[in-house]
């Protein structure tokens, strides 16, 4: 069974740090493009980062660039969103999604996704 499986998020305070996981089961990840997108209540859908590119660089919303990073461990069959210095605009589910192929598109077609975690940043 292809599964997806995000897990970290909770409640943390504005300049603290959490670290999501996806831990994919069903097929291998490493054939795979990684996206991570949230949504935060009211508002639309919103790709953050993804390991989406033939050349293996990875893509940043703006609105993280220089706090969130996000990595692979193919061994672990895993992907990973580590988020620094949160701020409240950073509420929202977190989830994972995976496309066949080297190079996916950000707002384009993703196969599989996870159901979600929860983040919550408050002061």
């Amino acid at each position: 069974q292809v599964q997806l499986v995000e897990s970290g998020g909770g409640l943390v305070q504005p300049g603290g740090s959490l670290n999501l996981s996806c831990e994919a089961s069903g097929f291998r990840l490493n054939y795979y493009s990684i996206g991570w997108f949230r949504q935060a209540p009211g508002k639309e859908p919103e790709g953050v980062s993804c390991i989406c590119k033939t050349d293996g660089s990875t893509y940043y919303a703006d609105s993280v660039k220089g706090r969130f990073t996000i990595s692979r461990d193919n061994a672990k069959n895993t992907a990973y969103l580590r988020m620094n210095n949160l701020e409240p605009d950073d509420t929202g589910v977190y989830y994972c999604a995976a496309q066949f192929g080297p190079h996916a598109a950000v707002d384009g077609a993703w196969s599989y996704w996870g159901q979600g975690t929860q983040v919550t940043v408050f002061a």
